[in-house]
C-alpha cells in the first residue's frame, strides 16, 4: 500500500530572527528541510507534498518536491486541508511532519506508518514523548483501560488548557502523525475554528476519530531529544551537533578514525574508506570521497574533493580538485577549481594549486601559484615560482613537460610551452617556449645551453 507525506512549512520561523525562511537553514551543509525530506524518503514515503507560503515556495525548486502554497496561517488542520485539496485522493498512509524538526530519523517515520491498521480501527498514530517537566507541549491523555480501547490516546490537551492533574504528565504530544487517508480526509472537514486562536487544530482530528469510533494509537519514541523541532539559533546549533555526532557515528562504525568528533564537521553522503585517520577541527563537506589509509588534518578542509588512498593533507583546502594516491599536502596548502593531482605528488607550504593538471610525483615544495597549467612527471616546481596566467583579458595555458626543473621564483608568463627535461634559472622570467632539454636564465629568460659546436 502506498505512503504519502504532508510537509509542514509555511510557518515564518520570526524566532531565527532572519531574513532566510527558518526551514533553510542549514544544518552539517543541508537545509533543515532536506533532513525531514531525506528521512520520508527513506521511511519509503512514495510522495511528499511541502506546504509553504507565498514569500518561500519560489526557494524550494531545489528541493524537486511538490508544494502548495497556505496563504493564510490559519493553523495546522488548515494547512493539511490546503495539501489534501491538492492531491487526488488515494489509499494507504499519509504521514504528517513538520519542516523544523531535522532530527526525526527514518525509524520513527516508519514505526509511526506500521501502527496504523485501518482494518482494525486504528486511523492514526501519533509520536510521543516523555519530556523533561515543565514543558510547552501539549499532553497526552491516554484511554482508560477499561474502556475497552486498551492504552490508545483519548485526546491531546495543549499545555495552556491542562488542569493541574494534566500538566503533571510527562508524556507529550511530537508533532508527528501517521494516518488513513481516506479517514483523515473524512475528518479534517469536521474540524472547525471554534477556539481563542480562531484556528483549526490538526489535533482536534484526535477526538473526532475517537468519537467515530475509532481507536489513536500512540507511538512513544526513547529520547525526546530526537522530536525536537528547531526555533531559534540555540536550538539550530544544538540540532546541528546531534545530526554531526551521528554522521562521525556512522563513518566510525564503518572503519573511520575521528580523533575528536566534537571537532569534526562532516556532511551527509560522503565517501571515507577503511583506516582514514581524521583529526580535529578537520570539515568534509559537499560531494566528497576519500580513499582508505588516508590522514586527514587537523585543521583541514575538504569540499567536492576527491582523495585516493594514502594520501596525507594537513592544515590546507582542498576543493573541487583530485588527490592522486599516497599524495602529500601541506602544511597550509591550497587546491582548488579543478585542481588535478597525480600519485606521489608533493605540494608543501603555501603553495596554491588552480585549474590544473600535475602528473605523477610532481613536487611544489613552497611558496609557490601553479594556475591554468599542465605539468609533467618528476617536475620541480621551486619556491616564490608563479604561473601569470592572465593577461588581462583571458586566462592563459602554460604546459610543463616531464622532469623540468622551474627554478626559484620564477615567472612563467602564459600562454606558455616548456619542454621535457628543460631547467630555468633563479629569478627566471619566462616569456616564450623553452625547447627541450634547454636551460634558460634572466628577464627575459633565455638560453645559456651550449651550442653543438661549442661541446
Amino acid at each position: 500500500m502506498s505512503a504519502r507525506a504532508i510537509v509542514l512549512a509555511a510557518g515564518k520561523g520570526t524566532r531565527m530572527k532572519s531574513a532566510r525562511p527558518k526551514v533553510l537553514h542549514e544544518l552539517c551543509g543541508r537545509p533543515m528541510l532536506w533532513w525531514v525530506l531525506a528521512a520520508l524518503n527513506a521511511a519509503g514515503v512514495d510522495e511528499t507534498v511541502v506546504v509553504t507560503n507565498p514569500e518561500m515556495d519560489p526557494l524550494l525548486a531545489e528541493f524537486g518536491v511538490r508544494t502548495v502554497i497556505q496563504s493564510e496561517q490559519l493553523g495546522t488542520g488548515h494547512a493539511v486541508r490546503v495539501a489534501l485539496d491538492a492531491l487526488a485522493p488515494s489509499e494507504g498512509t499519509l504521514v504528517v511532519a513538520y519542516g523544523d524538526m531535522p532530527l526525526v530519523d527514518r525509524t520513527i517515520f516508519e514505526d509511526v506508518q506500521a501502527a496504523v491498521d485501518a482494518d482494525a480501527g486504528t486511523a492514526l498514530a501519533l509520536v510521543t514523548a516523555r519530556m523533561p517537566l515543565p514543558s510547552n507541549f501539549g499532553r497526552i491523555v491516554r484511554a482508560d483501560p477499561s474502556t475497552g480501547s486498551g492504552q490508545g490516546v483519548e485526546r491531546i490537551v495543549e499545555a495552556k488548557d491542562c488542569t493541574p492533574a494534566q500538566l503533571a504528565l510527562d508524556e507529550m504530544n511530537a508533532g508527528i502523525y501517521a494516518y488513513d487517508e481516506a479517514a483523515l480526509r473524512a475528518t479534517i472537514v469536521q474540524v472547525t475554528n471554534a477556539n481563542a486562536q480562531r484556528e483549526y487544530y490538526l489535533t482536534d482530528t484526535v477526538e473526532l476519530l475517537i468519537a467515530a469510533g475509532g481507536r489513536v494509537a500512540p507511538v512513544p519514541v526513547a529520547d525526546y531529544r530526537s522530536v525536537l523541532g528547531v526555533n531559534d539559533r540555540i536550538e539550530l546549533a544544538n540540532a546541528r551537533a546531534v545530526l554531526n555526532r551521528r554522521l562521525c557515528e556512522e563513518h566510525m562504525r564503518a572503519g573511520v578514525t575521528i580523533v575528536d568528533p566534537a571537532t569534526t564537521y562532516l556532511s551527509p553522503g560522503l565517501t571515507i574508506g577503511a583506516d582514514t585517520v581524521i583529526q580535529p577541527n578537520t570539515t568534509i563537506g559537499g560531494a566528497t570521497t576519500v580513499g582508505a589509509n588516508c590522514v586527514i588534518g587537523p585543521n583541514t578542509r575538504l569540499a567536492n574533493a576527491a582523495l585516493a588512498d594514502d594520501v596525507r593533507v594537513t592544515e590546507s583546502v582542498v576543493v573541487d580538485s583530485a588527490v592522486g594516491a599516497r599524495t602529500v599536502i601541506g602544511p597550509f596548502a591550497h587546491l582548488r577549481a579543478g585542481a588535478n593531482l597525480g600519485a606521489e605528488v608533493k605540494i608543501g607550504n603555501f603553495v596554491e594549486i588552480k585549474k590544473a593538471d600535475l602528473a605523477d610525483e610532481v613536487k611544489a615544495n613552497h611558496l609557490a601559484y601553479i594556475g591554468d597549467a599542465t605539468v609533467g612527471p618528476r617536475t620541480n616546481y621551486a619556491a616564490g615560482a608563479i604561473t601569470c596566467n592572465y593577461d588581462g583579458v583571458k586566462k592563459n595555458r602554460t604546459v610543463i613537460g616531464a622532469d623540468v626543473f622551474i627554478g626559484t621564483n620564477n615567472a612563467l608568463v602564459a600562454p606558455l610551452t616548456i619542454g621535457d627535461g628543460a631547467i630555468t634559472g633563479a629569478g627566471a622570467v619566462v616569456i616564450r617556449d623553452i625547447p627541450p632539454g634547454d636551460k634558460q636564465v634572466g628577464n627575459p629568460a633565455r638560453s645559456i645551453a651550449k651550442k653543438p659546436a661549442e661541446t
